[in-house]
Formats: C-alpha cells, sequence, structure tokens
C-alpha cells in the first residue's frame, strides 16, 4: 500500500510463517472496483504456483476469504440512504464532502449484511495513529447530525 494512493488497488502481505515442512503467507487484497479483486487474486495465484514450479514436491494450498468490498455497491442499490445523510449535513449546517476511505469500516460490512451503512464523520482527526484525538466541538456537531439523521429518516418513513 506504501507504493499506492488515492483510487489504486493493492495487494500487501500482512503475515509470513515457515516451519520446516510448512510456510504460510498471508496477504490482504484491496480495490474500490470489485473486479479488480479477482485480478489481484488470480495474479498471486500465478506467482504461488510459478514459485512452488521451481521446488519439485511443492504444494500450494490457495484460499481467499472475503473480509469486506466497497460498501459503494450496496449504497448505489439505496440511493436514499445518502440522500437522507446528505439532508442531515444541510440541517446542522454542514456541508458534505464525499471521500473514498482506504481500508476497510464497520460500514463497509454492515452494508453487505443487509444494513446499507455510509460512514459520517465522528470528528476524529489523525486517526489510527499516536495522535489521533477529537475535539468536544466536533463531538457535539457529529451528534447534531446524527439528530438531524434520525429525524430525516423519521419523516421520510
Amino acid at each position: 500500500p506504501e507504493t499506492t494512493e488515492g483510487m489504486q488497488g493493492f495487494v500487501h502481505p500482512v503475515s509470513i510463517e515457515g516451519q520446516l515442512e510448512k510456510a504460510t503467507v498471508q496477504f490482504i487484497v484491496r480495490d474500490f472496483v470489485t473486479a479488480k479483486l479477482a485480478e489481484h487474486e488470480d495474479r498471486l495465484k500465478q506467482i504461488a504456483l510459478e514459485t512452488a514450479q521451481e521446488f519439485p514436491g511443492t504444494t500450494v494450498n490457495f484460499i481467499v476469504k472475503e473480509q469486506y468490498r466497497n460498501m459503494k455497491e450496496m449504497l448505489d442499490k439505496y440511493p436514499f440512504v445518502m440522500s437522507h445523510a446528505e439532508e442531515a449535513y444541510k440541517r446542522a449546517g454542514l456541508t458534505v464532502e464525499k471521500l473514498s476511505i482506504r481500508g476497510g469500516t464497520d460500514g463497509s460490512r454492515l452494508s453487505f449484511m443487509g444494513m446499507p451503512c455510509p460512514n459520517i464523520f465522528t470528528g476524529e482527526m489523525a486517526i489510527h495513529s499516536k495522535q489521533e484525538y477529537v475535539s468536544v466541538q466536533d463531538m457535539e456537531k457529529a451528534v447534531e447530525v446524527l439528530v438531524h439523521l434520525a429525524q430525516v429518516w423519521e419523516q421520510n418513513s
């Protein structure tokens, strides 16, 4: 991931474990375009199989486990979810900024579990770093957005 940016997908080795008779390499594969996930996975499998050919008697077990996908797939099916959130921001006096996040969120998991769930701000800064913080004023504004969001949903139900 350190050599990619923006909307570029990536393949990231997260663990390597070796024993006398076995080695395991785990990767995470990320892309904003779901179809490209299979391309990354196919390339990894090809590399693993080519490497195994260099060592007679080697076998490859290639297992893919889905962690999460881009929530946009689900949100596009339910556009009212985003329009309700946008209205809540507007009522709170905020301008909506639509950004893509390079990484998974609870919202992406929930979206694919049948609950379309965009990420809305909570005010945090320097997220996931040693310097992460949030101001009281930002937390208050986040609560204001949530109150408006509940009202918008109630009014449109």
